[in-house]
């Protein structure tokens, strides 16, 4: 007999968040709402007649700095530390009302969320949750960057940054299954350096961005540390990749490994391995005990489309 399955989960009470956006610095209040099962993660503008967008591959909008998602021209930009956090605590349906165009960039990094779901509770729900099993491997390349999703059980992430000083190169992997997101990847901070401030804000970008929400590198280092990894750069990353792939409808079940890369190749693969059905099924992740959980397969329940 089949193990049960773990099943979809919401936030157990509403929570509101206030703050400004990274890019436009315009202010915005957020408000995070339990959603029935089945439902995903919907955005709802509050004030656009609470206009609805999915968080899904086919409403990615432009990509260059951040994640947005676009339906019938209405925007929502910045969503990727948001739906990082979603992922990596487990949260599959939620209703995100907010009353602008970009979310709150908050502290620079997913903790805020993290400790809310905590402080509120997080409710189970009576689905089963699906996941997105890679079956082959879905690459995309460009020039020196990389990024690819292979078969594997539970989902890892290895990523390889490799930025000008005083960065350089920095690498990690991490394991989503062994459930230390809330303390190794969502307090990781995104960040800029100092010598680009001007050329961007004259592009219309990071006009909320402050001491308070994102590290500021100078030529020796962070003009505002100390850091809270020693690799907290490569762990942003690892966070935004998160939320990146979460487009993709479902948690991966798989291996992904990204060289040198961002949002628009981030992207790209949700867009490519979306369009290869063979390449993946959905699958129901079994419960199982400690001493028989290493190395279960999961149920698969392939989906006919």
């Amino acid at each position: 007999m089949a193990q049960p399955a773990h099943q979809e989960q919401t936030i157990a009470a509403p929570l509101e968040f206030a703050g400004v956006g990274l890019h436009s610095g315009a202010p915005v209040t957020m408000r995070l709402l339990p959603a029935a099962a089945g439902s995903g993660i919907v955005f709802r503008r509050t004030d656009l007649d609470n206009f609805e967008i999915s968080a899904i591959g086919r409403n990615v909008a432009k990509v260059s700095y951040a994640t947005s998602l676009m339906r019938q021209g209405v925007l929502i930009t910045t969503t990727e530390h948001l739906l990082s956090a979603f992922i990596g605590m487990g949260i599959d349906n939620v209703i995100v009302e907010i009353d602008n165009l970009e979310l709150p960039i908050l502290d620079g990094s997913a903790l805020p969320y993290v400790e809310a779901f905590q402080r509120v509770g997080i409710r189970e729900q009576r689905r089963r949750r699906e996941t997105l099993r890679i079956l082959h491997p879905v690459e995309v390349h460009e020039g020196e960057k990389f990024i690819g999703v292979y078969p594997g059980s539970g989902y890892r992430v290895s990523y390889t940054i490799d930025f000008p000083a005083p960065i350089g190169q920095q690498e990690t992997c991490i394991d989503l299954a062994a459930e230390t997101y809330g303390a190794e990847i969502a307090p990781a901070r995104t960040f800029g350096y100092k010598a680009d401030e001007r050329r961007l804000r004259d592009m219309g970008l990071i006009r909320g961005a402050s001491a308070q929400n994102a590290i500021i590198l100078g030529d020796r280092g962070p003009e505002n540390g100390p850091l809270r990894f020693p690799d907290e750069y490569v762990r942003h990353k690892v966070l935004d990749l998160i939320g990146d792939l979460s487009l993709a409808g479902r948690r991966l079940e798989g291996h992904v490994v990204a060289v040198r890369a961002g949002h628009a190749m981030h992207t790209a693969l949700v867009a490519r391995l979306l369009k290869d059905r063979s390449a993946w099924e959905l699958a129901h992740v079994p419960i199982a005990a400690p001493a028989e959980a290493e190395g279960r397969d999961v149920e698969a329940a392939v989906v006919g489309a």
